[in-house]
């Protein structure tokens, strides 16, 4: 073989999508996500069966971590700029997995709101720095593409978990055995993180003087207050379909085949892509959002059995489409240098929502009903599809930069 042909096959073989690291840090953002999904539909349950919790304080214990999580990703952006990037993430990791021995400990309502509530910090961390390990260990050449399915193995995790914890619970009826699982899951994802190797880089020391546009992406603030919208939608109906199945529709071992069915969402990113790479941003994202008031209306009516898994393909798909649609206009409306800044500032809006759901349905539930909550979470739907469909679209194509 000439040095010509020797220079092209290693060039190629450098370039490869799924090298080792890649497939590493993939793997250890599944477990981060699985570990952390596998508890939240079920922890409801948990606060009202060991500690006889109201719906409206379920509601502002879940809510806690939403909170942390808010706090610490404007700034895990500089954390990871500023120093070593694989020490960050292996310290975020650590801490994340040692807050799972954390729930296993707590004996009264208020240990487990702290516990819950802290753990939000290194996930919101750990989340933000292993999807930036995932940038450094992919090449340049194939790096839309990666980040592409580096979100689908959350995507992934925050369908199937929640299936496979409820399947563990109903068969078991043991809460200490899902902490214990979830435990052994965060701590194999920090194994996984561990032997990840990046390129060595120069640590920046003279940065440019702070501004609010280093924490947040002001330019697409009305993006922001749209994704928040569908957070919402997304924060009452995850957390409370399996205790709302079990109390008023009956459903024990179903709720695990819902969560399933939303792994649509998966399905949905696969085929969706091919639009989002023709650049049919804002047509992608109408599309699901009209999928997703489908199904959360139908989900709302109640009704009956074949309703309930309808709705949640209808959301599967919808939501499938629409927040990679929102990833891509929150990225083109940054400048180069602000890509990660639109990155987290999705993840902070649609957090934001999310939290807001949490407690939201919680004080539904509890002074109301669950159809109630679930009504809210309909009518938030329909109200970011307007905004969406009449102005969000054409605020984005205004803009919209050149890249």
């Amino acid at each position: 073989m000439s040095a010509c042909e020797s220079t092209t096959s290693d060039t190629l073989k450098s370039e490869r999508l799924w090298n080792s690291n890649y497939l590493k840090v993939m793997t250890s953002n599944f477990l981060l996500f699985f570990a952390f999904y596998i508890l939240t539909p079920l922890l409801p349950i948990y606060l009202d069966a060991q500690f006889k919790a109201d719906k409206d304080m379920i509601g502002l214990v879940l809510s806690g971590y939403v909170v942390a999580t808010l706090l610490i990703r404007p700034f895990s952006g500089f954390i990871v700029d500023s120093f070593n990037r694989k020490k960050v993430l292996m310290l975020c990791f650590f801490v994340f997995f040692i807050c799972f021995a954390g729930y296993i400990g707590a004996g009264t309502l208020l240990m487990f709101a702290i516990v819950r509530t802290m753990h939000g910090i290194p996930f919101g961390a750990a989340t933000v720095a292993n999807s930036t390990v995932a940038i450094d260990v992919l090449p340049s050449s194939r790096r839309n593409e990666g980040i592409g399915f580096y979100g689908l193995s959350n995507n992934l995790a925050m369908a199937v978990a929640p299936s496979i914890g409820i399947y563990i619970y109903s068969a078991t009826g043991n809460f200490s055995l899902l902490f214990w699982i979830a435990l052994a899951l965060a701590l194999a994802g920090f194994c996984s993180a561990s032997s990840v190797k990046i390129p060595q880089r120069e640590i920046v020391l003279n940065k440019p003087k702070l501004s609010l546009d280093h924490f947040f992406l002001g330019r697409a603030w009305l993006m922001a207050v749209n994704i928040s919208l569908f957070g919402l939608c997304w924060g009452i109906m995850s957390n409370y379909v399996a205790i709302y199945g079990q109390e008023e529709l009956g459903i024990t071992d179903g709720t695990g085949i819902f969560f399933m069915i939303l792994s649509g969402l998966f399905v949905s990113r696969l085929f969706g892509s091919k639009a989002l790479r023709a650049g049919k941003l804002t047509q992608n994202c109408a599309r699901g959002v009209l999928c997703s008031l489908a199904g959360f209306t139908l989900f709302a009516l109640s009704l009956g059995e074949w309703s309930y898994y309808l709705s949640a393909l209808l959301v599967g798909l919808g939501n499938g489409q629409m927040y990679p649609a929102f990833l891509n206009m929150f990225i083109k409306v940054a400048r180069h240098d602000q890509r990660g800044t639109a990155n987290s500032s999705i993840l902070i809006s649609w957090d934001l929502g999310m939290g807001i759901g949490i407690l939201v349905g919680g004080f539904m539930a509890e002074y109301i009903s669950y159809e109630a909550a679930f009504w809210v979470a309909a009518a938030m739907q329909g109200t970011g599809a307007v905004l969406f469909l009449l102005v969000t679209r054409y605020f984005f194509q205004r803009r919209r930069l050149e890249q």
